[in-house]
């Protein structure tokens, strides 16, 4: 799966089929790129269940063809005003399932309503409508959540309301198999109808609240009622003729920033690609920039993060200078949750949007607020119980995250718009896509298909290791190996390394949408 989706006017590049046909749809109705990518975003919550939903996060990356400017949106939810330390006073850390994960209040759909409000052409309820089709009518249950399903279904056994929808009569729904939830259907419709204020003030909040609450839950009505996302100005930095865009912190944006930077002090023409020295020079950056990421990532009200001497030339290049050929770089991973969404559009009028989403862990907490169909996010569980740590537990805060949607400009103009799922891999795979893409003239599926690679701790293991795809070369695994890298050959298409997607816009203006063959992604060109 090496040739690209061609389209001359439009593209929505998702993990979910069904969720690019919806972006499409709107597309096609005379939606903007602003309309469709909020489409697509409750489409993948409905149809992707297991990595995305109401009950979570998102962050956006857009480029404005009116302004011609590139904006962001932070739609990351705080933690509780009554949310402290002390209630988790004989834990260790945060439970990062059940009730007592749940302690941050899910902003993602605010950011549907300020985005429509600030870019859209369509009301909410037009948006919203194949996502609430699909909820109603029932989709072919995917692979993919068939296999997480099974997975993990003790979490979802441990709760009757996440039980009853999830597995349904009491077993895993086949693949292809009809699957329907009327309950998330009823709470769409009533969003469509009543708009953004019924999750956050009115009477679907009332119910969320009440639910969590009686289980033990501490938001409150007062947490959710004064939710509302930030608008951001994108950090960036240049690479090779391009201007690379991410989010802000509290997002881990950055950390694909000084990986680019640190990389372009080698001559990646000299490095030939697949070799031991690509993927050992892009592990190694990317460890030494998780390394900054570490130490200061958190919420920025909270905590000044560096970020001018992060993203300076001069540092990077002192960071390059760690990186030794025949031995790696030394470093203890984060155990981070990896279970996301990201889509991109692009459309007719010339505007772009890159966008990611997310529960946190796979089927967050596992718990769903009542018979509102909603399943809830775990995110605030990464808080850290140590006063002295940066990202530790406050009220009205918001968490260390690993969202990250990114978007290349080239002479003042979207040139590549990307992202990937994955928790501790996104910065990874975005660096792969960007070098494969802009240094070794990758077309977007080539770069995404080809063997990928991810160090870390991303799916909860205990100790760090680098997987590699079995379809890297056996001489260059070992040769990792051989220079310290703790490493584990997995399947040719592993999961572990995410669902990709990425499009380019050529000089002529077309649109080329790569897709993860590792997701059940589709690329949607007209």
């Amino acid at each position: 799966m090496n040739e690209a989706i061609v389209g001359t006017k439009t593209m929505v590049v998702s993990p979910h089929y069904l969720a690019s046909m919806a972006g499409d749809e709107i597309l096609q109705k005379g939606g903007n790129a602003f309309d469709a990518s909020v489409a697509v975003s409750a489409a993948l919550a409905v149809v992707y269940p297991h990595m995305t939903g109401l009950g979570g996060d998102s962050f956006w990356l857009f480029y404005d063809k009116a302004s011609k400017k590139v904006a962001s949106f932070n739609g990351s939810g705080r933690s509780g005003a009554n949310v402290t330390r002390a209630l988790y006073k004989n834990q260790v850390s945060i439970p990062i399932r059940g009730i007592e994960s749940i302690i941050t209040v899910p902003g993602m759909v605010n950011s549907w309503d300020q985005i429509l409000k600030q870019y859209g052409t369509m009301t909410l309820a037009d948006v919203l409508a194949p996502a609430i089709t699909y909820a109603e009518d029932g989709f072919p249950f995917s692979r993919n959540q068939h296999e997480n399903t099974a997975a993990y279904a003790n979490v979802l056994k441990a709760a009757s309301e996440t039980a009853e929808i999830f597995l349904p009569n009491g077993g895993i729904p086949a693949v292809n198999e009809r699957f329907i939830q009327k309950n998330l259907a009823s709470s769409l419709r009533t969003i469509a109808e009543k708009g953004r204020d019924e999750f956050y003030e009115g009477h679907l909040a009332r119910r969320i609240v009440q639910s969590l609450k009686e289980k033990g839950c501490h938001l409150t009505e007062e947490d959710f009622a004064s939710h509302q996302g930030t608008w951001t100005t994108p950090i960036q930095t240049d690479y090779r003729g391009y201007t690379i865009y991410q989010v802000p912190p509290n997002s881990q944006g950055f950390t694909g920033l000084i990986a680019l930077n640190i990389i372009e002090n080698f001559d990646l023409s000299a490095i030939k690609h697949g070799s031991f020295e690509y993927y050992h020079l892009l592990t190694e950056a990317l460890k030494l920039s998780f390394r900054d990421r570490n130490k200061w990532l958190t919420d920025p009200d909270f905590h000044d993060i560096p970020l001018d001497r992060l993203l300076s030339k001069e540092y990077a290049r002192s960071l390059s200078e760690e990186i030794q050929w025949d031995q790696a770089v030394g470093l203890s991973a984060q155990t981070l949750g990896s279970d996301t969404a990201h889509a991109a559009v692009v459309d007719q009028f010339g505007n772009s949007v890159s966008f990611i989403q997310s529960l946190y862990y796979e089927f967050g907490s596992g718990v769903v607020a009542g018979d509102t169909g909603i399943l809830m996010q775990n995110r605030g569980s990464f808080f850290s119980l140590d006063p002295s740590a940066v990202n530790c537990l406050e009220p009205n805060k918001r968490t260390f995250h690993t969202l990250m949607p990114a978007m290349a400009c080239k002479n003042g103009k979207p040139a590549i718009v990307y992202g990937t799922q994955g928790g501790e891999g996104q910065p990874q795979t975005q660096t792969i896509i960007a070098t494969r893409i802009i240094d070794y003239g990758m077309n977007p599926q080539q770069a995404i298909s080809a063997p990928r690679f991810v160090w870390g701790r991303t799916w909860g293991e205990q100790t760090e290791e680098l997987k590699l795809e079995g379809r890297v070369a056996s001489d260059i695994s070992n040769r990792m190996a051989a220079s310290g890298h703790s490493v584990r050959v997995v399947d040719d298409y592993h999961q572990a390394m995410g669902h990709a997607n990425a499009i380019v816009i050529d000089h002529q203006g077309y649109l080329h949408g790569g897709v993860d063959p590792r997701s059940e992604g589709a690329a949607v060109g007209r």
